[in-house]
């Protein structure tokens, strides 16, 4: 980061989505209304690369912001927001973890070189930010939504390839986001279907789940999971606690970056929109996280936002300026057959 992005004017404490491919008039006088301080894209908003970087000009255009945040899922494997022919399906990040248990100088190149090629793929059409690496370290009972995904099944495995993750896509000017922060490996329940009850004492959960957290309590972005921690909060899962918020994520792990919600109507947790993004920014949250792309749910939400002042404004305006950075030169086609070269002799298609 070279120097600090100012906001010419400060925007409102949202992430939204959209519905399809451009904007609508409707969304467009939403969100030049509303000016949300950043858009999140999933596979139905894209088609092609040039249809992305429209969608994305346009959006920062409406909102009067160059330096909107433009995010994605894109993890690897069944995560991976941009499809074919036009982009390659990253391996999953669980073939990265498999091949450091065996291999793990070989894991870590390869997880820099993939996420580096990802971070070019993203830059190239406006995305500057991309929601991984994932933190969470899933116990053997743990949803496939995480199992799925995981880095590892222990701190270590998890930090260094996650730290391989950081690295690759800084490297192509893209800032990553941590979650599911404090931990979201001991849910047996998908967030995206109902909420998760761990009953993990705080000890456990601090010798553990939070020790990737605060490895990269120093990192500009972290997600947060709705769970219900019940030796942290018994009654607000952790995107509502403020608990969890400031005692946790603020004062125990010692971050801080800026703090996004998950998508805010994710099943997990009940309620109103405007109820659940005001919970959310109340409990400490800087950013609500709305994702669903209609406009009667951004129409909800709006009364909750407001425009972001003090420190959450400082914490977005770091994030923005390091996700201003330019995609640096590479030779994609040499780091794609290295990649290949060091994955293919593992069994792992890149």
């Amino acid at each position: 980061m070279d120097k600090l992005i100012t906001f010419s004017q400060p925007p409102t404490n949202a992430i939204v989505g959209c519905a399809t491919t451009a904007l609508s008039t409707e969304e467009k006088v939403f969100f030049k209304r509303v000016r949300p301080a950043g858009l999140i894209l999933f596979a139905r908003n894209i088609i092609s690369p040039s249809q992305v970087f429209a969608l994305v000009d346009e959006f920062k255009s409406v909102t009067n912001n160059q330096y909107a945040l433009i995010l994605i899922d894109q993890e690897g494997g069944r995560v991976s927001r941009l499809p074919k022919p036009h982009w390659r399906i990253p391996p999953s990040p669980t073939e990265f973890a498999k091949l450091y248990r065996t291999s793990p100088e070989v894991a870590l190149r390869a997880c820099v070189i993939n996420y580096q090629l990802i971070g070019a793929d993203l830059k190239r059409v406006g995305i500057n930010v991309n929601c991984a690496p994932m933190l969470d370290i899933p116990q053997v009972d743990a949803s496939t939504v995480v199992t799925d995904r995981a880095l590892g099944d222990s701190p270590q495995s998890v930090i260094a390839l996650g730290q391989a993750t950081i690295d690759g896509l800084q490297l192509s000017g893209v800032e990553p986001v941590i979650k599911h922060g404090p931990g979201h490996g001991r849910g047996t329940t998908d967030s995206h279907k109902a909420l998760p009850i761990v009953n993990a004492d705080l000890d456990t959960l601090a010798k553990w789940d939070f020790l990737p957290f605060e490895h990269f309590k120093n990192q500009s972005m972290l997600m947060t999971a709705h769970i219900l921690y019940t030796d942290i909060d018994s009654l607000y899962p952790g995107t509502l606690s403020r608990k969890v918020i400031n005692e946790v994520l603020r004062e125990h792990i010692g971050f801080d970056g800026l703090i996004m919600t998950d998508d805010i109507d994710m099943h997990a947790l009940s309620g109103s929109t405007p109820q659940k993004a005001k919970q959310a920014l109340n409990a400490g949250c800087d950013l609500v996280l709305q994702c669903s792309g209609k406009i009667e749910d951004l129409r909800a939400l709006e009364p909750a936002l407001e425009v972001l002042t003090g420190k959450a404004l400082t914490r977005a305006e770091i994030a923005a300026s390091k996700a201003s950075a330019d995609l640096p030169y590479l030779d994609g086609a040499a780091l794609l057959e290295e990649l290949t070269e060091l994955l293919s002799n593992k069994g792992v298609s890149v």
